[in-house]
């Protein structure tokens, strides 16, 4: 009989692996990076930030981990083609890729500017694609059982007030998500959407003013923000081709209840 350590290994370890995190220098990115590593897998963290980028290493290698930084823009696709090549010279494949980048602004939406709108879609939607072509694209050619982790929202599907842009681009991303999910599933490419509530960031900082916390709070059975790291589960799950190997196209949420409620 397996000890519950052995058998939770088998389901959800990742050793061998290697997870490609863009976006791994935020607050949620850098969870999903200390939970894939703690999970086995070579964790690349990928940003803008090099100094973000270097203490998230320095984090994952202080806790027993391997992981390493690759500085690039997540819209920009010669930058994410370089990081598929710096991996193919280090002998290493993405086998997990997280799409985790994103910003938001709470313009009303009469004051919402090209520059604005153009800015937020295109980290978040045209960044998304622009990975998942490129990686996927690298997967397929070497026939990779992988997973794709496209990071949503609790606005993919219920529209928030006052953030109408990050709304209209998260809707998009899990558009995107679904419909990945149907393209690959035949060739074993796993594609699923991870819909966090509301955990406070750098990206959110200045959405949440008092009246808004107030009124998320009434709105979150739960009754507080999420801490990072309770994203960790539902990463594993979705990363590991044990656990999660009949999971594609789904979008799961982790938001204490915030879409279960109504009135």
């Amino acid at each position: 009989m397996p000890t519950p350590s052995d058998y939770l290994t088998r389901l959800f370890g990742l050793e061998g692996k290697t997870a490609v995190v863009i976006g791994g220098t935020g607050v949620l990115g850098g969870a999903f990076c200390d939970a894939l590593a703690g999970a086995g897998a070579h964790v690349v963290v990928v940003g803008r930030s090099d100094e973000r980028g270097q203490l998230a290493v320095s984090r994952i290698r202080d806790a027993g981990g391997s992981g390493e930084y690759v500085g690039a823009d997540s819209t920009s696709r010669a930058d994410l083609e370089a990081v598929v090549s710096h991996l193919q010279k280090n002998q290493r494949a993405c086998d997990i890729l997280i799409n985790g980048a994103g910003v938001n602004s709470p313009t009303p939406f009469l004051e919402i500017g090209d520059e604005e709108w153009d800015r937020i879609l295109n980290v978040n939607v045209r960044g998304v694609r622009t990975a998942c072509q490129v990686f996927g694209k690298d997967m397929l050619e070497r026939g990779t059982k992988g997973s794709i982790i496209n990071i949503a929202s609790v606005a993919s599907e219920i529209p928030l007030s006052r953030v109408f842009t990050y709304s209209a681009s998260k809707a998009a991303v899990l558009s995107l998500t679904r419909n990945l999910a149907r393209e690959w599933a035949a060739q074993g490419i796993r594609v699923n959407a991870l819909s966090p509530g509301f955990f406070p960031a750098e990206q959110n900082r200045k959405v949440l003013t008092p009246d808004r916390v107030e009124n998320v709070m009434r709105h979150t059975p739960v009754g507080r923000f999420g801490e990072p790291q309770e994203l960790a589960g539902a990463i594993l799950l979705m990363a590991s081709n044990a656990a999660g190997s009949f999971l594609t196209g789904a979008n799961i949420y982790v938001d204490g209840g915030f879409t279960a409620m109504t009135i």
